[in-house]
């Protein structure tokens, strides 16, 4: 399996223009009798809608305007989504939503709306965390995306285009696909969908049929139709704890490009390797640490400093501040060989343009 080509196409899903062109619409409960009508599908889909939809936010926010003409107005507006992840006001959105952001505010379906903090975000991994203050909060339930399965129920809430609170539903498409993000990394394990996203549907949440977040929706690839890239759930909730204890991700870096692959158990067992699979590495990036001690396409990466790394979301795990500048070593496969190589991550100083 390889990593999915993305092409500049990618379209990430923040709607610019600032303009609500609908208002919130509150969903009807169904009424005795209803169930009878729906059938299995839309009895989950209107299940899972009505579990996270309280939870959901329209995200608006205000950024200081190019400075293009002597009469360019001094800000231009965007919105996008977000969703309440924490009973003390914490929640998720996309980095590429919330960046240079001189003002942010968030309206729930009911109609309130409160002024936001940022409280950090990584550009690397397009996530961002946000804080409102404000009573009777109703946090999502966040699910394992490490479980998630090709061809299971997936459901998309936002606000695309500024309709406010919009459900959309599809499928996991495809699982291990890598996506560029703003910054020019790439963001590995990302999931695929069909569930029509849009811009103003950047940072809503990805659910499945139990109302679990499983995602965090982040872009689309234009002019296709179909093909729709969430953050997995389990990356973002791991970036959000440092953003919410430092503000900001300080992480080393390898300079390489991953995908989750299964190890062949011959392999397992001749090497008496602890895990049954690895990170095939796809490409290498140039003038990187990876580079300097000779890490190739098609290596696969199964332990790094003594522990072992059966996924990217452990490999970045380890990736931490106190790792970098600081040698260790990376264990691979070669074909059926298993190589032990010293290396140096150097910190990653991720560029917003």
């Amino acid at each position: 399996m390889s990593a999915a080509q993305i092409q500049p196409s990618v379209e990430f899903l923040f709607d610019e223009s600032g303009q609500t062109t609908g208002s919130p619409n509150g969903s009807r409960r169904p009424q005795p009798g209803d169930d009878q009508l729906l059938d299995a599908y839309s009895q989950a889909v209107v299940g899972a809608s009505e579990t996270v939809m309280p939870s959901v936010v329209h995200v608006e926010v205000h950024k200081p305007a190019p400075a293009r003409h002597y009469n360019s107005p001094p800000e231009v507006g965007g919105s996008g989504s977000g969703f309440v992840f924490t009973p003390d006001g914490f929640l998720l959105t996309n980095s590429h939503v919330v960046h240079g952001a001189r003002k942010i505010k968030v309206t729930f379906s009911n109609g309130e709306n409160f002024p936001a903090q940022l409280i950090g975000a990584d550009p690397d991994t397009d996530t961002a965390v946000i804080r409102i203050d404000a009573p009777h909060l109703v946090p999502v339930k966040l699910g394992d995306s490490q479980t998630l399965r090709v061809g299971q129920l997936a459901i998309a809430v936002g606000n695309p285009f500024g309709f406010q609170h919009t459900v959309t539903a599809g499928v996991v498409s495809a699982l291990g696909r890598s996506l560029r993000s703003m910054t020019g990394r790439l963001i590995d394990n990302v999931i695929q969908t069909d569930a029509a996203l849009n811009p103003g549907n950047s940072g809503g949440p990805l659910v499945n049929s139990r109302g679990e977040v499983i995602g965090v929706n982040t872009a689309t690839i234009l002019p296709a139709q179909g093909l729709c890239f969430a953050i997995p759930i389990n990356t973002a909730k791991f970036v959000a704890a440092l953003l919410i204890r430092d503000g900001k991700v300080r992480r080393g870096y390898l300079g390489v490009a991953g995908q989750n692959v299964p190890l062949h158990r011959r392999l397992v067992r001749y090497h008496q390797l602890p895990v049954e699979t690895g990170i095939l590495v796809v490409s290498v990036e140039p003038d990187s640490p990876a580079r300097d001690v000779g890490l190739r396409e098609g290596d696969v990466i199964v332990a790094f400093d003594g522990k072992p790394t059966p996924g990217i979301d452990e490999l970045h795990r380890l990736l931490t501040d106190t790792r970098i500048e600081v040698r260790a070593p990376l264990t691979i496969l070669r074909g059926t060989d298993k190589l032990t190589i010293q290396i140096r991550p150097e910190e990653s100083f991720p560029q917003v343009e």
